[in-house]
């Protein structure tokens, strides 16, 4: 221990903090620009992130560098981030500005003044020694010293970042809800984080004669300490600039994404630059236990967020944990087709090991056709039984078996069709056909025992619950699915902040795509599409989309709007195979074309697809929500 010095602690303490700060800015650079780049205050932040990440790293690489020149190289190059630091702030404090309809050209052209500056105090600091002049190359420290026209850009420094300060409070000020007032205050006081990361370098740079090692080295672990909590403040305040989802949503996110990942990452960082210090440990070289370190503190760690994470829940959702709680359930709850089909597997396994049989099946009716939902046994020689069927032979085993299905004895259950022997699923009312159970073989002289005919009976009953369910599921997923233009609306109108001189019921936007009721336009503008005068006084002549076709083509709104229309049909075409009039892929293309494209009847439609008019009706509703999704993208890309 008697190598250990003060000095020593301090450069590691400094050494694994600024690595931290690398980690902490680069993760959360890589988090704003995957969710919310359009922003134009995730835009700043992010190269306000870019250049405090380029010091942060210069300081990282400097530790692992030993020739003076190298590392007197390296400090230039650190001077990429120090020099643009101040525009950065001065421009991510005007889009905020902004973002509370505060515009100011003179604003916007001192924000391009600023970085026009620091491209000027970079090319001193590489080409001169006017800014910065001979490198210190210490024990403790390396650092460039000041030059003659180092004082300018102090002044400059402090000037930009005052202003920087003074246009946040400004923003602060002009917020009217609470909430958006406490996320300004939160960005006000850690705003100071990137001035911090630079204080140092300055103070290094101007004054180190007149500073002990020690006192030097503190003031740079506690402004690396500070600069890493602020970074992690402002990213949170910005993560929600721009994000079109409730901010629970937005919190555990980027809290799940700091625990699993930068902090992971500190953590075996810290722990690299520690255990190699240790000569020696139970014998083994330093290298092996480096190893089964990390690899101990992957797994531990993991582990730990697993286990507080019910608790960091419960901090970010306070009052709606219990409905979080539910809707969390669902997920493991709900049936999906595989589900389903797993669960009717394992069922009908059972069902025909009881009843000795090797061949079963459970269909159901699905697009107007029957469809196999689980087998047992050759599944081709179900496919072909099944498929021999008609709707109205099935309806008719049906109504021959109503009376039989309220009989206890499993044998007397089951109607003989063929070399197999059926049996109708019903609902628990007994008021709808689910589906259809059958099993290879006559089951007359089965002769089960009473314990036997219990289990089948209970296996059925397990079916018809299963397939009533996944039907009752179904019916909320449509809902929801009509209900989406609506949620994402409402998720638009909850992101917008209001500030002051915004107006009550201010608009996102008149871009006609956000509106609640754009699929309706789109119906409304297909129905004519294949003739009528509908489409002369449609809201979508006014797409961007529309005018720029209509420019490059030469035609008068109305051919341009039909000829987009069809675009946004034809993308909704499988991009590979032969068109098929009764395969999941080509549904909604075929749907489409007919009704809107060749003008046919519903009537008309629905004996080609093979289903019922109640069943197109619903399926129509799903294709023309696609083609508003198409053309949203199609304006959006314009």
């Amino acid at each position: 221990m008697g190598g250990v010095t003060l000095t020593g602690v301090l450069s590691l303490g400094n050494m694994i903090l600024s690595a931290t700060n690398v980690i902490i800015a680069f993760s959360l650079l890589v988090y704003i620009l995957s969710h919310n780049i359009r922003n134009s205050v995730a835009r700043a932040f992010c190269a306000l992130l870019s250049f405090v990440t380029i010091v942060h790293a210069a300081d990282v690489i400097l530790i692992n560098v030993q020739a003076s020149a190298t590392r007197f190289l390296w400090l230039k190059f650190q001077w990429l981030g120090i020099a643009f630091i101040p525009a950065a702030y001065l421009h991510f404090s005007d889009a905020l500005l902004r973002t509370t309809n505060s515009f100011s050209r003179l604003r916007r052209g001192l924000v391009a003044t600023t970085y026009v500056f620091g491209a000027v105090l970079v090319l001193l600091t590489v080409f001169s020694t006017l800014l910065v002049t001979d490198g210190v190359d210490t024990s403790w420290a390396v650092y460039l010293q000041a030059g003659p026209l180092f004082w300018i850009f102090s002044f400059y420094f402090f000037v930009v970042t005052g202003q920087g300060l003074i246009n946040i409070e400004r923003a602060r000020r002009r917020t009217v809800t609470s909430t958006s007032r406490r996320r300004m205050t939160y960005l006000a006081v850690s705003f100071a984080a990137p001035a911090l990361g630079v204080f140092p370098y300055m103070l290094l740079a101007s004054l180190p004669n007149h500073f002990s090692p020690n006192l030097l080295l503190s003031i740079v672990l506690v402004g690396n300490l500070g600069i890493a909590l602020m970074t992690v403040v402002l990213a949170y305040c910005v993560a929600f600039y721009g994000a079109l989802m409730p901010d629970r949503v937005v919190k555990r996110s980027l809290i799940n994404y700091l625990l699993r990942g930068p902090f992971v990452g500190i953590c075996l960082l810290a722990l690299m630059l520690v255990v190699p210090r240790v000569e020696s440990i139970l014998g083994l070289p330093r290298d092996t236990v480096l190893v089964f370190a990390v690899v101990v503190g992957i797994v531990l760690l993991q582990v730990l967020i697993s286990a507080f994470s019910p608790f960091i829940d419960l901090l970010i959702y306070r009052r709606d944990s219990a409905e979080i709680t539910w809707i969390r359930e669902l997920d493991t709850r709900l049936l999906t087709t595989t589900d389903l089909a797993q669960l009717l597997e394992n069922i009908l396994a059972a069902f025909c090991d009881l009843l000795r049989v090797t061949t079963g099946f459970v269909v159901t009716k699905r697009d107007g056709r029957l469809q196999a939902q689980a087998v047992c046994g050759p599944r081709a020689e179900v496919n072909r039984f099944v498929q021999s069927w008609e709707l109205e032979d099935l309806a008719q085993v049906l109504v021959n078996d109503s009376d039989g299905q309220q009989d206890a004895v499993v044998e007397r259950m089951f109607t003989s069709q063929g070399d197999y022997s059926l049996l109708p699923l019903r609902s628990r009312s007994s008021e709808e056909t689910l589906g259809i159970l059958g099993v290879k073989g006559h089951l007359d002289r089965l002769n089960l025992t009473d314990r036997e005919n219990h289990i089948a009976l209970t296996l059925v009953g397990q079916a018809e619950v299963a397939l009533e369910d996944w039907q009752l599921q179904r019916g909320i997923f449509a809902i929801l699915w009509e209900l989406t233009p609506e949620i994402e609306s409402i998720q638009r109108w909850q992101s917008r902040p209001r500030y002051v001189g915004s107006p009550m019921l201010e608009p996102i936007g008149n871009n006609l795509v956000h509106e609640p009721d754009f699929p309706k336009v789109v119906k409304e503008a297909l129905s004519h599409c294949w003739g009528g005068p509908g489409l002369v006084e449609s809201p979508l002549v006014r797409m961007k989309i529309v005018r720029k076709y209509a420019r490059e083509s030469g035609q008068v709104p109305t051919k341009a709007l039909r000829s987009v229309l069809y675009k946004a049909v034809e993308a909704l075409k499988p991009p590979e195979g032969q068109r098929n009039l009764t395969t999941k892929e080509w549904i909604l293309y075929n749907i489409l074309e007919m009704k809107f494209i060749r003008g046919l009847r519903i009537t008309q439609i629905a004996i080609r697809l093979s289903m019922s008019e109640s069943d197109l009706y619903r399926k129509q509703r799903a294709a023309i929500d696609a083609v508003a999704k198409v053309l949203a993208s199609m304006e959006e890309d314009s």
